[in-house]
């Protein structure tokens, strides 16, 4: 807390990039070809900063088929993707049978790509639906053909901020429950923190202790545990958080750029068993994720083709190119390096700043 409350922010950022070199070191910084998937926006959460989700029965609900999903797949594969996120709503109707028959039909159709699916308020919401526990759910989830459950919905690990601004969500215990099921499952995961709701800075500390304390846990029972650590703003541009947020109630939501930097940095130094934070281009815009390579951040993201979740908040741009996110790691002084989702490094055409011939680079052994 005092470092988060008094540091001077060059001098922070500097002891957070000494500290990736010992982590991380080099001077690659890595990125992930990838697209996003929301397979349906119906959703009974109703979280109030969120601006993609449609009630049930609402004329704005969609389901994507099976075609369509893989169809998107295809288009990943044509630009040498390997991964896929998707996710949606918490539907009330869609029984296991469709996610399984889902995920298996894909991982035939496209055996090259990794299916980083749901996130652990989805397997809360399937395990309600079908009435088996959340780790039952994730084994025949594994069994069809899932990767990795990826880290959404986390937003902030103290329910006193929590419950607050998601109360149908459940408490952080759940979200901490399911994700320490997927990892014993050997399933790849990520930890997330969305923050700026008006919550202190020692709330987003305990965020942070949340998850280190569980990734300790991981790596005593010799597990990966979390591959990496992402952090962004709330963005509400199209969300004005409910009528808690008008008039005389109204609060300063999201961050700003420096306190977004200070966070990453300060992210750098709690996570002393975690090797990967990632800086968040889609919401902090490419300039901004530049800076945060230099306050501690060793990956730049992902391409995330077709976003929609951050897009529907008010964010303009949410995709980026391979050679876009290769040309924002060379600017700000790193040599980029193409990943999967579990962080091994794949063969890179790096573009030089003036776009010349690519120079190509192997892959790890």
């Amino acid at each position: 807390m005092v470092l988060y409350d008094l540091a001077d922010i060059n001098e922070l950022m500097h002891a957070a990039m000494l500290r990736r070199r010992t982590q991380v070191p080099g001077n690659e910084v890595t990125y992930l070809v990838d697209r996003n998937v929301n397979y349906t926006n119906v959703c009974t959460i109703n979280c109030q900063f969120c601006s993609f989700y449609r009630p049930p029965e609402h004329p704005e609900t969609y389901i994507q088929s099976t075609d369509e999903i893989s169809d998107r797949l295809s288009e990943l594969e044509d630009i040498r993707g390997s991964r896929v996120l998707m996710q949606g709503g918490v539907h009330p109707e869609l029984p296991l049978e469709w996610y399984t028959e889902l995920l298996s039909e894909l991982r035939s159709r496209h055996p090259s790509i990794a299916l980083d699916c749901f996130s652990p308020i989805e397997i809360e919401g399937i395990s309600e639906v079908c009435g088996i526990p959340t780790k039952q759910v994730l084994m025949h989830l594994k069994e069809a053909g899932m990767h990795g459950l990826p880290g959404g919905g986390a937003e902030m690990l103290v329910d006193e901020v929590r419950l607050d601004i998601s109360p149908k969500k459940g408490s952080a215990e759940n979200w901490l429950r399911v994700m320490r099921e997927a990892q014993e499952l050997e399933l790849t995961t990520s930890a997330t923190n969305v923050f700026g709701f008006g919550e202190t800075n020692m709330h987003r500390v305990l965020h942070m202790d949340r998850v280190r304390v569980m990734q300790d846990d991981a790596v005593s029972a010799g597990r990966t545990g979390f591959t990496s650590f992402i952090s962004w703003p709330v963005m509400l541009e199209n969300n004005s958080f409910g009528s808690r947020n008008r008039g005389n109630n109204r609060i300063v939501l999201g961050a700003s750029p420096t306190e977004y930097l200070r966070h990453v940095a300060v992210s750098r130094l709690f996570f002393d068993n975690i090797a990967h934070i990632q800086a968040s281009w889609p919401t902090m815009g490419s300039d901004v994720a530049q800076m945060a390579l230099l306050a501690g951040a060793d990956d730049a993201g992902s391409t995330m083709m077709e976003e929609n979740v951050v897009s529907a908040s008010g964010t303009t741009k949410t995709e980026a190119t391979e050679e876009e996110l290769q040309r924002m790691i060379l600017r700000a002084g790193f040599r980029p390096r193409k990943r999967d989702s579990d962080y091994v490094l794949l063969e890179t055409n790096t573009i030089h700043e003036d776009l010349a011939s690519p120079v190509p680079m192997q892959p790890e052994a």
